[in-house]
């Protein structure tokens, strides 16, 4: 994993822009702590920073194709290509030689010998940038789920591009500049594709590409979700999840690196941690490491919720038991989640206020952090509940029928994210319902059908859509943002897109045949987990529930309201904000109790810090 940036202008002498470029090039070295580079031209430079998972000694960026001593193409990666071994192969029987071991050179060979067509080549995680010496043009591709990031900035003479926003804020052409747009898509809990926030900033979609020529930028989509008939048993649906997991797993173990899993105790993450400890034992490796979470006191006074019924820690416990990993559990409490200095890494990292999510922001940032200290790259669960139907909201007919997006209708859309201290005409100069009613109609106007399809089976792939192209996105660059602060790899099994493809099309009566939510991953991992994982029920990452956390926030926003100058209170109801702060705090606190003022406080330290301007 990487951080790239780069700057094409048509109308400018790039090689003289040096300085600028290593500016941009900077931001990135969280992503990329082991090395960096800066190529220049003309009209192009292109800047990588490095996190040495593969070829330790080769693999250096920016990487260049030459022939006869003369650049053809430049390439800046970031991601895994699982299966570069197949593709070096087939190139090299195609006659091209290799000087590294890296994924990074197939990429960069593979773009020699088929142009834009090798993207539909690859399986993996990625986000690069191609500058085609020969042709004058710049590719932007990402890959089919959007598990890495990708932003470009289009100017007059060309584009800036990042893998965050910083790195194209970086650049003196960029104003930091937000409009009701941006702060709709802030304050709202819907991701809204290609949106990057700051007005004139773009993300490159997921599965598509982007071109810059001299003649202007266009985009192509080479990859999206697509309905097909399923025509395997019960059985064979089950037999092929498995397959697909264990070849999937078994590639995304590959690294030059010490390799770890994340491990909740859920059905997902356990999953995927017991296949990793399976093929490690097929090939003869040692045991499986697995990291968790967990909050000082919590398994004294854990006290169920509305969305945990219980604590993760025991079923962590009980997997990694079963499967004999190395398994380290990291624990925290309300200090580490409230020091200033870890709050003002997250909104570093995240270059946006992290108003979704609350605590979960800190807890991973700091799980992450002691991760990293052991290993390099991680395995994740995310993205199992959008693709094999996990969230209650898929098993909600309040949800299934409402207009509007699934997680919004639940318990844990209504508290995830939450306005209730904003004054109201703010609010309503936003009309983040009109906003959100549009977006939804726009989102379903996507999904593919069947012909014919119609009643519970069309409703729940437009459910499924919707989760896959809406919602796990925000949880994909959550789990970006934290683990690449930290230099540390995160891959993501269950976003491997011959498994989304296939459950995808698999009919919801046989995602649910036994009456509960992933029915099909259960059965198709029963045999590797321990019955008390196999029966939980699905819970949220864990949130801490110690009243001293809703406390220390309380405080910073009693400090905000006591600032004259806080840029955050215009947007603020004094007397909403004054009744909140009076409330008295609980013996316990929750994620959802507690989420009103995370979001003020979040909006606040991003307009300060990041020095931001709003344009409402």
């Amino acid at each position: 994993m990487c951080g790239i940036v780069g700057w094409v202008d048509f109308e400018r002498d790039l090689s003289q822009e040096r300085t600028t470029a290593e500016a941009m090039t900077r931001t990135m070295a969280c992503r990329g702590p082991d090395a960096g580079g800066v190529w220049l031209d003309r009209h192009a430079a292109i800047g990588h920073r490095r996190l040495s998972v593969i070829d330790l000694e080769g693999g250096s960026q920016p990487m260049i194709a030459e022939e006869d001593g003369r650049p053809l193409a430049v390439l800046t990666f970031s991601g895994e290509i699982y299966n570069h071994r197949e593709l070096r192969s087939e190139l090299v029987s195609r006659g091209h030689r290799f000087r590294t071991r890296s994924d990074t050179e197939v990429v960069l060979r593979a773009y020699v010998e088929w142009g834009q067509g090798m993207v539909d080549k690859l399986n993996g995680m990625f986000a690069f940038g191609v500058w085609d010496v020969r042709r004058q043009e710049l590719l932007l591709v990402r890959d089919r789920m959007g598990v890495k990031p990708l932003y470009y900035h289009p100017t007059p003479g060309g584009v800036l591009f990042g893998s965050e926003p910083k790195a194209i804020l970086a650049n003196p052409q960029v104003p930091r500049r937000v409009n009701a747009d941006g702060l709709r898509e802030i304050l709202d809990m819907v991701k809204t594709p290609e949106h990057a926030v700051f007005t004139g900033m773009f993300e490159v979609r997921p599965g598509h590409v982007v071109r810059v020529r001299r003649e202007g930028l266009s985009k192509h989509r080479y990859w999206a979700l697509e309905a097909k008939e399923h025509s395997d048993s019960l059985e064979q649906t089950v037999g092929t999840v498995r397959e697909l997991l264990e070849d999937i797993v078994s590639r995304q173990l590959v690294a030059d690196v010490p390799v770890c899993s994340l491990l909740s105790g859920g059905l997902d993450s356990s999953a995927v941690t017991a296949l990793a400890a399976k093929t490690l034992q097929d090939q003869g490796a040692g045991p499986v490491r697995s990291f968790s979470v967990d909050f000082a006191g919590a398994a004294e006074n854990f006290a169920p919720d509305a969305l945990r019924s219980a604590p993760d820690a025991p079923f962590a416990r009980d997997l990694a038991e079963f499967v004999k990993a190395d398994h380290r559990e990291i624990l925290l409490d309300s200090d580490d989640l409230s020091d200033p200095a870890v709050s003002a890494a997250v909104l570093t990292a995240t270059d946006l206020p992290p108003v979704w999510y609350g605590d979960l922001w800190p807890s991973l940032y700091l799980l992450f952090r002691a991760v990293r200290e052991r290993s390099t790259v991680a395995l994740s669960g995310e993205s199992a509940d959008e693709l094999f139907g996990g969230y209650v909201w898929f098993h909600d007919p309040e949800a299934l029928t409402a207009e509007t997006f699934p997680w919004l209708t639940t318990t844990p859309g209504r508290f995830c994210v939450n306005t209730d201290l904003f004054e109201q005409g703010f609010l309503g100069r936003l009309d983040i319902p009109g906003r959100r009613r549009d977006s939804y109609h726009e989102a379903l106007a996507e999904v593919p059908v069947l012909p014919g399809e119609t009643g519970l089976e069309k409703r729940m792939r437009e459910i499924g859509y919707l989760n896959l192209t809406r919602f796990v996105n925000t949880l994909l660059d959550r789990k970006d943002r934290m683990s690449m602060a930290v230099g540390l790899e995160v891959r993501v099994p269950f976003c491997d897109h011959r498994l989304v493809e296939y459950v995808f099309n698999t009919p919801w009566a046989m995602k649910k045949f036994d009456g509960r939510e992933k029915s099909l991953l259960r059965a198709a991992t029963r045999d590797i987990l321990p019955e008390s994982v196999v029966e939980r029920v699905k819970v949220p990452y864990p949130s801490t529930q110690d009243s001293g956390y809703e406390k220390n926030l309380r405080d910073r926003l009693a400090e905000v309201v006591s600032d004259g100058n806080a840029p955050v209170l215009p947007l603020l109801d004094p007397d909403l904000v004054k009744a909140r702060l009076n409330r008295p705090v609980g013996a316990e606190s929750s994620q959802m109790t507690r989420i009103d003022l995370e979001v003020p406080l979040a909006l606040n330290a991003w307009l300060e810090s990041c020095n931001v301007t709003l344009d409402l």
